[in-house]
């Protein structure tokens, strides 16, 4: 800890929690704290938290200021953030006081816990590891910042109807969120070069009107581990600078005077529209350039504060780009070196390749993004003009190194020629960074020897391998207390910082009464799960069986289907011969579908098919078993994950740049059964 923050000490309840929260519910609420409702409990607990950690944060803000370090930036579209209470709480060091507050005024903690709603602001790997990501810079005291959208509306609530998939909008926002601070001081402008209207329910454009966008910052406190420093997620939300025309509410137009700002706030309203459609592409390209302009622009403005020549800005800031979402970064920094700091082009270009850094996230030629050079034309010309000049420069380089080689000219443009001209994105991030990694060992290979082969042979400095991880403090040391309670008894409490430590384990391996307690916490995970499972579904299993779990994004390479006809195998199996040795055997998948993902959908109805046939038949149903938990989430999936025994992790070979669902259930004493891909291997 830096001395600067030492002298704050550490972070705690000054005076009673438990009048707080007694505040919080009487000059918040206006009640009675004895006739408050569960959730009014929650806001009144997470308040009284943010009251405790404020002091700290608001250090941590100024002596970055003062000291004025690097600062890491991590642009990301998805952070799947899940529940705060429980992880800010053990962060906080505060369990023991927050257990005994609540304890004394009768309050059910784990009820409590059940009041947050999942911040569902990501769909998978991406999300929750750039969430894990801003906690560890925390914790190991790195000044660092994520920037996201706050999307009203997160990935979609998933229900299961006869064995189908349906989807339900998750207003997650529904109720005040208690952690987040709007920043109305930092609101920042977006300039488009058209304006948007309602039609047929989505958004339109209209060329040739420009309009500004407002970004409204809310801030969620990333609290690293024992508190020491407090960083910042900062999403944007947007608006329009005029919500409401007074003149056409005057003239009887009810609906269209605030037809502008819901035109505006439908660009945050939901995460990842449908991109089956065009008109859903058009919004995921519009999310993606705002989230960019604010945060470049968020950025700068703080990086002026403290420094007013450009040429230090690589010297204070990195900036991170989460897979091809972010790139659209690149061309916005530009702009602001060119066009409001007046620097000549090669000064621009050199601070903009040494402040960027870019991570790919797959090999599939698919998920590498190119959009339409049309609506660079219709939104953001200025941007084109840039990206342009970019590619002409770059393919001078291309053909100076490999003359006469059209071909690699045409693989290495930024722009994919053909009936629709478009801009690739990772290309755009490659040749504008310094720095380009893959995810995992094979995954990193890969791309330098296929996917970006072509860059790699010309700028092979810049590749390199940083494989994904996940946070043990959220994944062990709050989704499993008994077994993180028996590791630090073992090892003292190391590990919750510097994860190498659980290496020390091994020689226990030989200890019986060790061997004892870990299948005591097992099976504690087991009977927790249990008895939510019931609560929850009116689904009962065996904790004796074998907990075989799949939980993650249904997709075709993810071979949810493959493991579905291994149980098929062994129902057969059972039917030929009863009396067959097999051990019994409780198999859990979870996951949502994209909503347009017609096969992924129906992979979902054969599992749920399959389950019901396998429960109708007195035989099987006796060594087998095949729940599908439906609406998959961060919370779920802390819950599962340590009561499993079984990690399936069976993606097609080559196909999982990294996985970091297997690390999660490592962790937590599972088994893998995995493919040899991605950081499985």
């Amino acid at each position: 800890m830096h001395p600067d923050l030492a002298e704050y000490g550490d972070v705690q309840f000054h005076g009673d929690p438990n009048a707080l929260y007694d505040r919080h519910l009487v000059f918040d609420y206006a009640i009675d704290p004895d006739l408050a409702t569960n959730r009014e409990r929650y806001e009144a607990v997470a308040r009284s938290l943010r009251d405790v950690l404020a002091l700290r944060w608001l250090r941590t803000k100024k002596t970055h200021y003062r000291l004025d370090p690097k600062r890491a930036y991590y642009l990301s579209m998805e952070f799947l953030i899940g529940r705060s209470l429980a992880n800010n709480v053990t962060n906080l060091l505060a369990d023991r006081e927050v257990r005994r507050a609540s304890s004394e005024k009768n309050v059910d903690w784990f009820e409590l816990l059940d009041q947050e709603p999942d911040a569902g602001l990501g769909n998978g790997g991406l999300g929750r590891l750039a969430a894990c990501f801003v906690e560890s810079m925390a914790t190991l005291e790195i000044p660092g910042m994520g920037y996201g959208l706050r999307y009203e509306y997160g990935i979609f609530r998933q229900s299961i109807r006869d064995g189908w998939q349906t989807e339900r909008p998750d207003n997650w926002l529904r109720r005040p969120d208690p952690w987040e601070v709007v920043r109305l001081d930092n609101i920042v402008e977006v300039k488009l070069n058209c304006s948007f209207h309602i039609r047929g329910g989505a958004l339109a454009p209209i060329p040739g009107k420009p309009s500004i966008l407002l970004g409204v910052p809310f801030d969620r406190p990333v609290i690293g581990f024992g508190a020491k420093t407090i960083n910042t997620l900062r999403l944007w939300s947007a608006t329009a600078p005029d919500s409401f025309d007074f003149q056409d509410f005057s003239h009887g137009d009810f609906v269209g005077a605030v037809t502008e700002a819901v035109a505006a706030e439908s660009i945050t309203r939901v995460l990842y529209p449908d991109d089956s459609t065009i008109s859903g592409q058009e919004l995921r390209f519009l999310q993606e350039y705002f989230l960019c302009a604010c945060s470049v622009r968020d950025l700068v403005r703080r990086f002026r504060v403290t420094q007013s020549d450009w040429k230090q800005l690589p010297e204070k800031a990195a900036i991170q780009l989460n897979d091809t979402h972010p790139t659209l970064a690149v061309a916005e920094l530009m702009v602001i070196l060119l066009d409001d700091a007046k620097l000549p082009w090669d000064d621009a270009w050199s601070i903009t390749q040494r402040t960027f850094a870019y991570t790919n996230h797959t090999l599939l030629p698919e998920a590498l993004e190119k959009w339409p050079v049309e609506w660079f034309e219709l939104m953001i010309p200025r941007h084109l003009e840039i990206i342009y000049e970019i590619n002409r420069r770059f393919l001078d380089q291309v053909r100076g190194r490999y003359p006469g080689d059209p071909s690699r000219v045409a693989r290495m443009s930024l722009i994919e020629e053909g009936s629709e001209r478009k801009v690739r994105m990772a290309h755009l991030a490659i040749v504008g960074s310094h720095s380009t990694n893959g995810v995992a060992e094979i995954h990193s290979k890969l791309l330098r020897t296929h996917l970006l082969a072509d860059f790699w042979d010309m700028y092979p400095e810049r590749f390199s391998n940083k494989t994904n991880g996940v946070t043990q403090r959220r994944w062990l040391l709050v989704a499993n207390p008994p077994l993180a309670n028996l590791i630090t008894d073992a090892l003292g409490d190391k590990w919750i910082v510097g994860l190498d430590d659980i290496a020390n384990l091994k020689p226990l391996a030989g200890d019986a009464q060790f061997r004892a307690s870990f299948r005591k916490a097992r099976r504690d995970a087991k009977l927790r799960f249990i008895d939510w499972l019931v609560s929850q579904t009116g689904i009962r299993v065996d904790p004796d069986t074998i907990f075989d779990s799949q939980i993650k994004r249904i997709h075709e390479y993810k071979r949810q289907l493959l493991n579905a006809l291994h149980i098929v195998v062994l129902y057969n199996r059972l039917l030929q011969n009863p009396l067959t040795d097999m051990p019994r055997r409780t198999f859990f998948f979870a996951g949502k579908a994209a909503p347009a993902y017609r096969l992924a959908k129906l992979i979902i109805k054969f599992i749920n098919n399959l389950a019901a046939t396998i429960d109708a038949h007195p035989v099987a149903r006796e060594r087998l078993q095949v729940v599908f938990l439906p609406d998959y989430s961060v919370s779920i999936a802390e819950r599962l994950i340590p009561a499993s025994d079984i990690s399936e992790q069976i993606s097609t070979a080559g196909y999982e740049a990294s996985g970091t669902s297997n690390m999660k259930f490592m962790m937590n004493g599972a088994l893998t059964v995995g493919t040899r891909d991605g950081a499985t291997i």
